[in-house]
């Protein structure tokens, strides 16, 4: 048999399109050629392939070896080609049989020695294989992905000889196992936190509505102490979750990707991170910071840092829950559904007006007008963090309520809300909105009289209406009234400055 296919799979974003490699051999000067779009880690499988069926203690063919990847409009990179690119050429020379080559995928990267090596990406292909009614054989260094899927088996192997023993019926292959629980680490505690009463029910609320949080203060007021212990009050991942953000951090680093499946991501990029770190890109492009926080929370400190043209393209992702990036040669779509948490000072000297504070009026509105409008209209909550009052480090005080008591009540609200709509109050749409959230006639007035007073736009008070909502639902009550409404509007300290400094101004 001159001419044999294997199946395989493609790493295009969270997708891994099926990625067939025909091998034929034919006479002529030994050569070694491939077609079908690969890229230079591709091309350079040649020698990895070659030396890898040679040290296996096969014979690689003295012949004109032609490898095709198909689809051939369809880019590859890296690696993860060379097994099922080794097993085609041993097919096609016959030194192994076809029969099996229907029943299975092949993914992994070779050593010189023929030892099996992992491969970025190899949850989406196990998955998609299962879907295919398939199993997919990869390294046993890749265990540890492949066997967070419950839903059905893949085969791990640790050589190229190994694989090629499988397909003689001479070995079995161990099934990928489900890795141990190796426990949480021990998550930061809202009981550490002295004081900001405000600041706690503000992450509590953030939590049980899914909203996003913008913290404002002076530098060492427990901003960043609040930010940090926002995942330990969030509900466990479900299953399919953990799997989706699982799935996601495969495509950068799986190495201890098992250890922490379970745990929500808490991403925190420097504030000189680039556009392209933030949403993800590259040629082909990767994953960024927004889609590794899928699930979970995206803390960006010091946020009139970072440069404008980054935090304003973090808009659509905030409104859609999905990242579009578009390339020449390929269009990825990455999840992006993130809970929002953003910390900063009041001025460029980091402290109000008054005696810390040297910058006129007109500097601290510069600053802050680093921010664009729509940009903090994403904002659902945003909460002023005070300096501590006197006496509060030397006195004696009672300890502060633990995560796990706070926790308990975020669970509760988020299940009224599933019940209700079947998604958290931050996710609502117009209609949900105007079902779920609507306050009584003289309440609706009031709060739009409130926003003509501070200026807010349309979807502020949708936002409002949101927070309105979860305040409720914690407290356990049906209808929105006046007092979810007023402490709704109480956590809009980033509008109540703004227009404070205008006035000032006039």
């Amino acid at each position: 048999m001159s001419l044999s296919k294997v199946l395989t799979r493609a790493a295009l974003g969270v997708e891994a399109p099926l990625v067939t490699i025909e091998a034929h051999i034919s006479n002529g000067l030994p050569a070694l050629t491939l077609v079908g779009l690969p890229e230079t880690t591709v091309k350079e499988a040649r020698e990895r392939v070659r030396s890898a069926i040679i040290n296996s203690g096969f014979t690689f063919p003295a012949k004109r070896v032609t490898i095709n990847l198909a689809p051939a409009d369809l880019p590859k990179e890296g690696g993860r080609y060379d097994l099922p690119m080794a097993i085609a050429i041993l097919v096609a020379s016959e030194q192994l049989p076809a029969d099996k080559l229907t029943h299975y995928e092949f993914l992994g990267e070779l050593a010189l020695d023929g030892a099996l090596c992992s491969v970025q990406g190899a949850i989406p292909a196990a998955m998609v294989a299962i879907r295919a009614g398939r199993q997919l054989v990869l390294s046993a260094e890749n265990q540890g992905d492949a066997g967070l899927i419950r839903q059905g088996s893949s085969l791990i192997a640790s050589h190229l000889s190994e694989v090629c023993a499988f397909l003689r019926n001479e070995l079995t292959l161990p099934a990928a196992q489900y890795p141990e629980h190796q426990g949480d680490a021990p998550a930061e505690d809202l009981a550490d936190i002295i004081g900001q009463e405000q600041g706690r029910r503000a992450l509590e609320i953030t939590a049980a509505g899914g909203h996003n949080l913008l913290l404002i203060g002076p530098p060492g007021t427990g901003k960043t102490m609040l930010a940090t212990r926002l995942p330990g009050i969030m509900p466990a991942l479900s299953d399919q979750e953990a799997l989706e953000c699982a799935a996601i951090a495969s495509l950068v680093n799986s190495s201890t990707l098992h250890r922490q499946w379970r745990t929500r991501p808490f991403r925190s990029p420097h504030h000189s991170a680039s556009l392209y770190a933030l949403i993800g890109g590259g040629s082909l492009p990767r994953p960024g910071e927004i889609s590794l926080a899928h699930n979970g929370v995206l803390f960006l400190d010091e946020l009139p840092e970072f440069d404008r043209k980054v935090l304003d393209s973090l808009r659509e992702p905030l409104e859609s829950g999905i990242i579009a990036i578009s390339r020449t040669r390929a269009k990825v779509t990455y999840p992006a559904r993130f809970q929002l948490i953003a910390a900063m000072n009041p001025s460029p000297t980091g402290h109000y007006q008054g005696q810390h504070n040297r910058c006129s009026p007109q500097q601290v509105l510069r600053y802050l007008s680093k921010l664009s409008g729509p940009f903090l209209d994403r904002f659902d909550l945003s909460l002023e963090v005070p300096l501590l009052p006197s006496g509060m480090l030397s006195g004696q005080r009672a300890r502060a309520e633990a995560s796990e008591q706070v926790r308990h009540r975020v669970v509760a609200a988020r299940e009224i809300q599933l019940a209700r709509a079947g998604k958290i109050n931050a996710h609502l749409n117009n209609a949900e909105i105007m079902r779920w959230c609507q306050p009584a006639k003289e309440d609706a007035e009031w709060l739009e009289s409130v926003l003509e007073k501070l200026g807010l736009s349309v979807r502020a008070w949708q936002r409002i209406l949101k927070v309105a909502r979860t305040v409720a639902d914690l407290a356990g009550d049906t209808a929105i009234s006046r007092y979810h409404l007023q402490e709704a509007v109480s956590y809009r300290t980033i509008d109540r400055l703004m227009i404070h400094l205008h006035n000032s101004l006039q």
